[in-house]
């Protein structure tokens, strides 16, 4: 290349031609909207951490859903605040807890908007560990099987896709094990592989009130400096039955996704974590940055690192203003 006859700049000219060479596009069917459901009725609570984003009741959900589905995005996660909670996080895999009830009412709401529903057991347990607690560590072999029940449960009740977050080893053939066996072998598991131990979930645990009463979450989430390691969750949980992979959070762990984009051909997924969208909105309104072009910047990025999907809790706004 020699200048003046290569000019890169001849393709900025303006808006039209910079959409006409633009190599990287996020549209709303990229995108996945995540919902929290709360008992009771007429409820829409606002999280104070998370500008725009309420809980909502079972009887909220409906509308939420059918506005989502208008606006094209691609689908909802749903995670459930139960009424009760108890050591062993029974409200997971009750055929009348709240996110099957959720399920339910999205399907009948939105019928083709897909509805995935999150496996865990931090929002039910009392302690907020993801499994069961024993001597203060989660014990992973006793937890497989609730998670394993959960996601039947969550199958049964109309989820069209699983996915297990809490990053307990073997949950994957745990869970694919069940669902075969309880006649869901078509039901996809989208595994949370390389979930890191980060500091950006806080706004999401005041949401889904999931804040361990002791200790942390790091005996099982990843460490953030391994990026080899991600690579060898990931390969496991293939190997264990998952149909598709997800790296969370996102913005932070890019080179992430890029690796994984690189070495595996399943769909991959990217979660912009309630921190990430809590510190967009923080800068904006002290006129740091502008809020508009700092989403669409950011899920460009996470889009240009590999993602195939991506799960945002901008997924409404960006989908109300129209892909750029």
């Amino acid at each position: 290349m020699s200048f003046p006859r290569t000019r890169l700049r001849r393709l900025r000219t303006g808006r039209a031609m910079r959409q006409l060479t633009q190599e990287t596009r996020v549209t709303p069917a990229d995108l996945i909207y995540p919902l929290f459901c709360l008992p009771g009725s007429g409820v829409r609570d606002p999280v104070a951490s998370m500008p725009g984003v309420v809980r909502l009741s079972i009887d909220q959900l409906a509308d939420e859903a059918k506005e989502i589905a208008d606006l094209g995005v691609a689908g909802v996660i749903l995670f459930g605040i139960p009424a009760a909670k108890d050591s062993r996080g029974s409200g997971a895999y009750a055929d009348d807890g709240v996110v099957q009830r959720g399920l339910e009412a999205i399907a009948k709401a939105a019928p083709d908007l897909i509805r995935i529903a999150d496996v865990c057991l931090c929002e039910y347990t009392d302690h907020g560990h993801c499994g069961v607690l024993e001597h203060g560590d989660v014990n992973n072999d006793e937890t497989l099987p609730l998670l394993a029940q959960s996601s039947v449960s969550l199958a049964r009740a109309g989820a069209d896709v699983v996915a297990p977050s809490d990053m307990m080893d073997g949950r994957v053939g745990a869970i694919r094990t069940a669902l075969d066996s309880a006649g869901f072998e078509r039901c996809p598991i989208l595994s949370y592989a390389a979930k890191y131990a980060s500091a950006f979930y806080g706004p999401f645990r005041d949401a889904a009130e999931s804040t361990p009463s002791e200790g942390d979450r790091r005996s099982y989430q990843m460490d953030p400096p391994n990026g080899r390691e991600a690579m060898l969750e990931m390969a496991a949980d293939l190997e264990e039955g998952a149909d598709m992979l997800m790296v969370k959070p996102a913005m932070p762990y890019l080179d992430i996704l890029r690796r994984a984009r690189e070495r595996f051909d399943v769909p991959l997924f990217a979660y912009q974590v309630s921190g990430e969208f809590s510190m967009l909105h923080a800068a904006a309104e002290r006129g740091w940055i502008d809020l508009e072009r700092g989403v669409e910047e950011s899920l460009i990025g996470i889009r240009r690192a590999g993602a195939d999907r991506i799960i945002t809790y901008f997924a409404k706004e960006y989908a109300r203003r129209g892909a750029r």
